[in-house]
């Protein structure tokens, strides 16, 4: 379940990410015909990097599954692409750095405008093209 943790915790504050991702024709064969586990395909790039599958959803539209992870410490979105490449099931992904509402009202300016320090802002890879 997603817990952001409050600024004033002691803990570092985890990151998340929202992950869009797309089968191959192939994988989403074998995940539709196989009762097992649907989200090993996703899961597994994402424990191989330290991470957590929060939340997961299939998807109607351009993407096959939408996951919410969380990693104690920042990856790049370019770093996740790659694992999740190897595997040889994802087509495409497209990950997205997600802010939980403390840490934005921690990095707004006094502008009022928020900023968003070093985080990557996205990055999508497709295998095999």
């Amino acid at each position: 379940m997603f817990r952001p943790l409050s600024l004033e915790s002691s803990f570092a504050m985890p990151f998340y990410y929202c992950h869009q991702v797309s089968y191959t024709t192939d994988a989403r064969k074998r995940l539709l015909s196989d009762p097992n586990d649907r989200y090993d395909a996703v899961r597994a790039p994402i424990e191989k990097l330290g991470g957590t599958l929060q939340s997961s959803f299939f998807t109607l539209g351009q993407f096959d599954v939408l996951v919410i992870s969380e990693f104690p410490v920042d990856v790049s979105p370019a770093a996740i692409a790659v694992a999740f490449s190897q595997g040889g099931a994802i087509a495409s992904i497209h990950t997205i750095p997600l802010l939980p509402l403390p840490e934005v009202r921690n990095l707004e300016s006094d502008t009022g405008v928020p900023q968003t320090k070093s985080r990557p802002a996205t990055a999508f890879a497709a295998a095999g093209r």
